[in-house]
Parts: structure tokens; C-alpha cells; sequence
């Protein structure tokens, strides 16, 4: 009977100690009464308003806050009771539409402690986490992972690429208290490892002895020149020789134009810079690598992962082009939660194409009507302007026999 009862504590532990620290869904209009809009001076700020977009799955379901103005930085947060993710996984998710198919702009999240002046939030501000989406032009399409470590920024130093077409996609960051991380889209891992090997948080384990340097005999080259070997006689050759089938032109004036002299073509002889046949090195010793020693300022420290308080949320974002939908912030310890309620995306997407590729067929059609019609008006004017040739000829005719 003991036995019993403990197997159902320990199932009862297991059940009531993961949690849901913050989470959002912007289910309705209610969502402003607890984000704060940043009013730091010398920002022109853009606001976000309530929508599920112009293609969507659910109506209602898949509202959430959309940037709606071009060209400005966006800086909005929400406060929830701190916490600190030690001895438990820490999960960051949240979804990003970018219906605009969006030229230029942020789609990410940053997590701050509870020190953080809402009302002063800017690009400058401490955080502890930030994480998601960048995009800007061709060349950069990555998800960033920054983590605060004693004060300094750290980016990872992995490229995550990011999805970068204009339907709806989870991205889910999790940090384990074993170092480890992960990041997924749409509930698959595209990048996982550990954060000392993927960040800069410490000094080298190694490095370079700088009492060693290599040996002043040390032949570090695999090839050398064949020194029997000569260059032939005939070898060289000009690049450039003067065109044998031209001949000057009848009407050169040496006077007039100076020295004729034919164009320069390419020497069907010419061979090139000679060099000498590579023979194998005997005393090649291979590529001299520096030796390491352990690093003296290299402090090992378990608790990378530790964030120490996490009590706000904040998109703090510039965007060229408005018109992305951030919804469904999830904030918690529970791994297979967060995994659940990402799940939901297949259908997100479905929903999305199918009804965007609605509109589209509509707006195909739409655009051909006006094709056919300004074709036809085109048409339409020509026959009008052959009517009038027409009847000016015929004037100039009658005018013509009047004055016979």
C-alpha cells in the first residue's frame, strides 16, 4: 500500500510541477489593457492592431497583433509574475505571419528581467533573451538566439535560416538546465548543441602556446620546382600579335589618322608563363600546427542556461514594410505543451493557402477582365482614329475637285 501511495506522489509531482509562466493568445480587443507602448523620446513608434490578417484559417482563432504602419520601430511589452527557469527546461515560443511578404524587418521576441522601464523600452535596453526571426533583403533570413551572459550579448554562432514566405510559423527556443538547447520551427528541430560550444559566453578551453613557434627548418611545402627541368627554347611567345589578314583601309590618310598599324589579335602560339614541372618534397614535414596548452583564464560554468528573473515580454522591432501577425506567446517549463499547441500550425497553414490561393485565382481573373477591357479599348480608339484618316481624306479629295 505504501508502495502505492508513493508511485502516485511521485506521478502527482510529475504532473503539477510543470508550468505556464506567460501566455498570450490576443483573443479580443481586451488585449491593450495590459501591453504597455514604449514612449521613449526620438522613435517615431507604430502601433499594432487586432487582426487575423486578409488570409487566414479561423476567423478568430488567429487573431493577433499585426504592425499597420510602413517604415517605423515598434516597442510594446507585457509584465507577468518573474520567474527563473533554474533545474527546468526553459520553452520561448510564439507564432509569426509575415503576410506582407515583408522586404525588411524584425519578427522577434526579447525577454527581460523585472528592472525594465516599459513606458522607456528601446533598441539599447538590457534583456535577457532575444529570440526569432530577422529578416532584411536576400541577404539575411536567419532566426537569432541572443543570450545575456554577466552583462554582454552573445549572438549564437550557428546560421538558422528562417522561413521567409508569408504564412503562419512557430518558432520555439528550449534551454535545458544540462547546457543544452533547441530550436524548431513549426515543431521540427533545425538547429540543437550546446551553449558553451555555440556561444562565446567563455574563454577557449585551449589555446595557442606562446612560448612555441615553428622550427626555423620546419618544410612545410608538399611540391618543389624540378630543377632538371628547362624551359624550351621555343617557348616564348607574345599573347598578342598583329592581325595578319587586315589590311589598311583605302581611305587611311596617314596625314589625316597617322601611322597605320593592324589590330592586335590573340598569338594561337603563345603558351603562357612557363614554369617548372612539381616533384614531391622530400623533406616535406606536413602543415606545422601550433601546440595548445589549457587556458588560464578558461572558468568552466554550469549554469549558462540559468536566467536568474524573467518577468517581461517585448517585440522591439523596426519593419520597412507593416503588416506582421504575432500570436500564441507561450512561456513555460512543459516541453510536450509547447510541442501541442505548435501542432496546431499544419492546420494554420492549410487554411491560410487554401484561402489565399482563393484570392489570388479571384484577383488572377480580376486582373484579365481589366486586360481584356483596356485591350479592347485600345482597339476601340484605333478604329475611331482610322474613322477620322478616313474622313480627312475624303475632305482633302472633295477640296480637290472644287478647285477644278
Amino acid at each position: 500500500m505504501m508502495c502505492f501511495i508513493a508511485i502516485i506522489a511521485l506521478l502527482t509531482i510529475g504532473v503539477t510541477s510543470a508550468e505556464v509562466f506567460f501566455e498570450e493568445k490576443f483573443e479580443n480587443e481586451n488585449w491593450k489593457d495590459d501591453w504597455i507602448y514604449s514612449q521613449h523620446p526620438g522613435k517615431e513608434f507604430g502601433k499594432f492592431i487586432h487582426s487575423a490578417g486578409s488570409f487566414f484559417n479561423d476567423a478568430e482563432e488567429d487573431k493577433g497583433i499585426q504592425t499597420s504602419q510602413d517604415a517605423r520601430f515598434y516597442a510594446l511589452s507585457k509584465r507577468f509574475d518573474g520567474f527563473s527557469n533554474e533545474a527546468k527546461p526553459l520553452v520561448v515560443q510564439f507564432s509569426v505571419k509575415h503576410e506582407q511578404n515583408i522586404d525588411c524587418g524584425g519578427g522577434y521576441v526579447k525577454l527581460f528581467d523585472c528592472s525594465l522601464d516599459q513606458t522607456d523600452m528601446h533598441g539599447e535596453s538590457p534583456y535577457e533573451i532575444m529570440f526569432g526571426p530577422d529578416i532584411c533583403g536576400p541577404g539575411t533570413k536567419k532566426v537569432h538566439v541572443i543570450l545575456s551572459y554577466k552583462g554582454k550579448n552573445h549572438l549564437i554562432n550557428k546560421d538558422i535560416r528562417c522561413k521567409d514566405d508569408v504564412y503562419t510559423h512557430f518558432y520555439t527556443l528550449i534551454i535545458k538546465p544540462d547546457n543544452t538547447y533547441e530550436v524548431l520551427i513549426d515543431n521540427e528541430k533545425v538547429e540543437s548543441g550546446n551553449l558553451e560550444d555555440d556561444w562565446d559566453f567563455l574563454a577557449p578551453k585551449k589555446i595557442k602556446d606562446p612560448n612555441a613557434s615553428k622550427p626555423e627548418n620546419w618544410d612545410d611545402k608538399a611540391t618543389i620546382p624540378d630543377p632538371d627541368d628547362k624551359k624550351p627554347e621555343d617557348w616564348d611567345k607574345p599573347q598578342h600579335i598583329p592581325d595578319p589578314d587586315a589590311t589598311k583601309p583605302e581611305d587611311w590618310d596617314d596625314e589625316m589618322d597617322g601611322e597605320w598599324e593592324p589590330p592586335m589579335v590573340d598569338n594561337p602560339e603563345y603558351k603562357g608563363e612557363w614554369q617548372p614541372k612539381q616533384l614531391d618534397n622530400p623533406n616535406y614535414k606536413g602543415a606545422w600546427e601550433h601546440p595548445e596548452i589549457d587556458n588560464p583564464e578558461y572558468s568552466p560554468d554550469d549554469n549558462l542556461y540559468l536566467r536568474k528573473e524573467i518577468c517581461t515580454l517585448g517585440f522591439d522591432l523596426w519593419q520597412v514594410k507593416s503588416g506582421t501577425i504575432f500570436d500564441n506567446v507561450l512561456i513555460t517549463d512543459d516541453i510536450e505543451l509547447a510541442a501541442k499547441v505548435a501542432a496546431s500550425v499544419k492546420d494554420t497553414q492549410s487554411g491560410e493557402k487554401k484561402m489565399k490561393e482563393l484570392q489570388d485565382e479571384v484577383q488572377r481573373k480580376k486582373d484579365e477582365e481589366e486586360s481584356k477591357k483596356n485591350t479592347e479599348n485600345h482597339d476601340e480608339e484605333d478604329d475611331d482614329d482610322d474613322d477620322e484618316n478616313i474622313e480627312s481624306k475624303n475632305e482633302s479629295e472633295d477640296n480637290g475637285h472644287d478647285e477644278l
